[in-house]
């Protein structure tokens, strides 16, 4: 039985693997990310492909390899991690009151045949009208510097209210998979998987 690897220290994704109840093991890739302020997504595909390439290459033992590369655009520019509490501020700034579509490319690799399967997911979030205050507020108990555009879903609606967004929710609408916006859409990493079974 081939054990399964995630190539990723992000512990949203890791959460998210343990709540599908799937057995893994950590190994962090030392691919080189690539960067673009304007969404290519034949530049998130090869994001995801390079931290499963560089996994599958040291794996001693038959491995599947998940790897996965998100990031979230507004008007077809991409806001990436924020480098400071300024430019996560002018981040949620901009996200106020519009729909910001959130793109996760997962990538998984069979380290015995050398196959790797990729496949994009995309989510749609729509975000209340919100006050500098509320920014500010989020901005400093929250500290979401670690987070592509300034948050994370987790911090407005759980797994399970996602569908009827509470009115304190920064998050008016959510269209797609919750999970995808969180870093991993549990749905195509399962589909992913279970090709490599076959």
């Amino acid at each position: 039985m081939k054990q399964i690897i995630l190539a990723s220290n992000s512990p949203r994704r890791k959460e998210i693997l343990e709540y599908a109840g799937i057995k893994f093991n950590i190994m962090i890739s030392n691919s080189d990310e690539i960067y673009s302020n304007v969404y290519d997504e034949e530049i998130v595909k090869k994001n995801s492909l390079n931290k499963v390439s560089s996994i599958l290459k040291g794996a001693l033992t038959p491995s599947l390899v998940i790897g996965a590369d998100t990031v979230v655009i507004l008007n077809s520019v991409c806001l990436v991690k924020p480098q400071n509490f300024i430019e996560a501020f002018f981040m949620l700034k901009k996200l106020s009151g519009k729909t910001h579509s959130v793109v996760t490319s997962h990538s998984v690799g069979d380290s015995v045949s050398g196959v790797i399967k990729t496949e994009i997911s995309t989510s749609f979030v729509t975000f209340k009208k919100l006050s500098l205050f509320e920014i500010l507020i989020y901005l400093i108990v929250k500290k979401p510097f670690d987070k592509a555009g300034s948050y994370g879903i987790q911090d407005f609606l759980s797994k399970t209210d996602y569908t009827n967004p509470p009115k304190t929710s920064f998050i008016s609408k959510l269209e797609g998979s919750y999970f995808n916006v969180m870093g991993l859409d549990i749905d195509v990493v399962l589909g992913l998987l279970s090709e490599f079974e076959k």
